[in-house]
């Protein structure tokens, strides 16, 4: 039956939402009837793969229709074709059948598909005997979906996808492109509402700012030689070994010669190595993933699935991750799942309607960032997410996932009045359909990836963040100790003078430092918007600025809780953190900073050497009170210790006045050898300390407490 005149006018002038009805081969009663839309061409012939010819088609419209009847089954075909003097081959994307199937569709439906970043976005696969790439995308409220990219002049209406009805995908099937084509979808909405052009969200890779297309990909070619690094971290509880990490801001670590930015490459031969030698565990990365500006640092991200084109291409990445293992180094990747970008070419209304955002502004927008809030109920949305989750240690190796914000996730009325925000079912403030998403989260990443762990910034007392999901937690593996930084930082820019009278600051987080399985930040939230740096925040003149900071470094490595410390603090560095320029290095010249930095490099190897200031980190039976009551003095001590190992005490003096002799309770006697003093030469301090260790007799020794310091003694009998 030929299909109404007004019917073909919207397939030739590129409206038509359902192309594959009309184009390509359809059995018929008198064979195989063959249709071909090839604008410019004045004489089209059929052939199939093997190049045999099927038949001349006949032009019925001069703007490049044709139509005919072929001998033989259904099959791929392409065009040769002849117009003003030119001839083209073309091979029929609309004679190619279906890649996705049906159990994709009803995984797809059931929310419960962990593996869609193999089915949705752009495949570079061999499809019915021909290579090409696969585009699919979830659009399900959109008229018309097509693909558009520089193979095809950006022209709508050339590539119209197919729709798969059961789930709202689109999708096609595009012969002979390969890798390294841009490409976006343009869609028609509800009422023909043509949308912005968007990039897809499950690309791979991306255009750099300003551009915003993405990018068609060939699978990933790296092989992988990390296997030793990923059985260990398989085979270990990561409560109980040592995790230093190090925050790093890929784009202002350091930059090249020209002020650009290092590619994963150039970032391998100088970042790794450099944190080998400072003697850290873990290389944590703000978000690296795409995102169009640069002071968002990352984190408000419109392509999850793509590592930036800021640092070169995708393997690339590879390669880092990989170096990073064999040199015996974790990555872990700042995750946003707590808001996205309204950016034109983002998530925003991707089909004309609130796809993966809710409609209800007081649900769907964050007033802090001027974002969109992903539509966790949504089994579609929480399905995109928990596949990001899963993807980056799958194609990329990653060790673990730090998730931001997840206290903006867990409560409908964050940062909001009243009146701005909906209660849930039950009238309260609990997002229980973003509480579920993270449990599934952290359920799909233990279960699918031994060895990998993740971490919340979760900043209020909900219960549980790092209790299992099957009793009822959210599931992480840790959570970051807003309370401690918040509280240790205050008591560090007062004046010691008047330390005395807030003795509690230090003691009240030891009060709570078990209830969950804690990380101690000082990150990069802390350093910028006019909050100086760490130095700048100690008190006193510049040598108690220096002196406080040490102290302060030595009392965090000896507290129970794993370490995070962001980029350019382990040399003290004077300037507040901007994205806009590299750590200022030539600091390092100077022996106050390099002291500070030879003085973390000292704690992280004293801390993954010795069990007792690791192996209990999360456990109240690691830590033990030796001095809590001497406000006076501002004197702190504790005991840290591990089953079969030997303890180390830990003396924190945070006045500028030393305390020699100080009688010390504690818990051996015998000889207590000082294995770190914050105060030594080589670390710019006034050298005074314990001439190697003191003698226990009695239940105490006699100390040298130096000024503004930390020293650490292990009981070596």
């Amino acid at each position: 039956m030929k299909p109404p005149r007004a019917a073909l006018d919207a397939l030739i002038e590129g409206r038509n939402a359902d192309p594959f009805a009309l184009l390509g081969p359809h059995e018929g009663p008198g064979g195989t009837f063959l249709r071909a839309l090839v604008p410019g061409a004045e004489a089209v012939t059929a052939f199939d793969l093997s190049g045999l010819a099927l038949g001349e088609l006949e032009s019925v419209d001069p703007r490049g229709l044709f139509e005919g009847v072929i001998e033989g089954p259904v099959q791929p075909v392409k065009y040769r074709a002849r117009g003003h003097g030119a001839e083209w081959w073309i091979t029929d994307p609309y004679s190619f059948g279906p890649v996705l199937g049906p159990l994709d569709d009803f995984l797809m439906g059931e929310g419960n598909h962990f593996r869609l970043y193999d089915k949705m976005g752009a495949h570079l696969i061999a499809h019915q005997g021909v290579a090409g790439v696969h585009f699919a995308v979830w659009a399900p409220n959109a008229e018309r979906v097509a693909v558009v990219g520089d193979f095809n002049d950006w022209n709508p209406g050339r590539h119209v996808m197919r729709r798969r009805l059961d789930v709202g995908v689109w999708e096609i099937f595009i012969p002979d492109i390969g890798e390294g084509r841009a490409y976006k979808f343009a869609i028609t909405g509800p009422h023909g509402a043509d949308q912005p052009m968007k990039a897809d969200p499950f690309a791979f890779a991306a255009e750099l700012r300003p551009k915003t297309a993405s990018i068609t990909t060939a699978p990933p070619q790296h092989v992988w030689q990390d296997a030793p690094h990923r059985e260990h971290w398989a085979g270990v509880d990561p409560r109980r070994v040592p995790i230093s990490i190090y925050e790093v801001h890929a784009g202002s670590w350091d930059r090249d010669e020209n002020g650009w930015y290092l590619s994963w490459d150039a970032l391998a031969d100088r970042l790794i190595p450099y944190v080998v030698e400072m003697g850290f565990t873990h290389i944590e990365f703000l978000p690296i993933s795409e995102h169009p500006y640069d002071p968002s640092w990352g984190y408000q991200t419109t392509g999850l699935y793509a590592p930036s084109a800021r640092f070169g291409d995708v393997e690339g990445f590879s390669r880092f991750v990989d170096g990073a293992h064999r040199a015996g180094i974790g990555v872990i990747l700042d995750w946003v799942p707590a808001h996205f970008p309204t950016d034109a070419h983002g998530l925003s209304h991707f089909d004309g309607t609130a796809l993966y955002e809710h409609e209800d502004p007081r649900q769907g927008f964050h007033p802090d960032w001027n974002t969109a809030i992903y539509n966790f109920g949504r089994r579609e949305v929480a399905s995109f997410l928990v596949n990001n989750a899963l993807f980056w240690p799958e194609r990329y190796h990653i060790d673990g996932l730090r998730v931001d914000a997840v206290a903006s996730m867990l409560y409908r009325d964050y940062s909001r009045k009243d009146g701005e925000w909906v209660p849930n079912e039950q009238g309260g403030r609990e997002n229980w359909e973003a509480v579920e998403f993270l449990r599934q989260v952290n359920r799909q990443v233990y279960g699918q990836h031994p060895g990998v762990f993740t971490v919340a910034e979760e900043s209020t007392a909900w219960p549980g963040v790092s209790a299992p999901a099957h009793d009822g937690g959210l599931g992480f593996g840790f959570k970051w100790n807003m309370g401690f930084m918040h509280d240790t930082l205050q008591y560090m820019a007062r004046e010691p003078v008047h330390r005395r009278h807030h003795h509690g600051e230090i003691l009240f987080g030891l009060h709570y430092a078990f209830d969950e399985n804690f990380v101690l930040p000082l990150s990069h939230d802390e350093v910028v918007h006019g909050k100086g740096s760490l130095l700048t925040k100690m008190a006193g003149d510049d040598w108690q600025k220096f002196a406080n900071l040490r102290a302060y470094y030595a009392f965090m490595w000896a507290y129970p809780g794993k370490k995070l410390l962001f980029m350019g603090q382990e040399f003290a560095q004077r300037e507040e953190w901007s994205e806009d320029r590299p750590l200022d290095w030539h600091l390092r010249c100077s022996h106050s900073h390099e002291g500070v930095r030879s003085l973390v490099r000292d704690l992280n190897h004293l801390y993954r050497d010795t069990p007792a200031l690791h192996a209990r980190d999360c456990e109240r039976e690691g830590f033990e009170w030796l001095v809590a009551d001497d406000s006076a003095q501002s004197v702190f001590a504790w005991l840290r210790k591990a089953p079969g190992e030997k303890p180390v005490a830990v003396i924190a003096n945070m006045t500028p006045v030393a305390r020699a002799p100080y009688r010390l309770p504690l818990p051996q006697d015998g000889r207590w050898t000082e294995v770190l003093n914050s105060d030594a030469t080589q670390y710019w301090g006034s050298g005074l300390g314990n001439m190697g260790g003191v003698d226990a007799h009695d239940g105490a020794a006699w100390v040298t407490l130096p000024p503004l310091a930390t020293v650490i003694l292990r009981f070596d009998g």
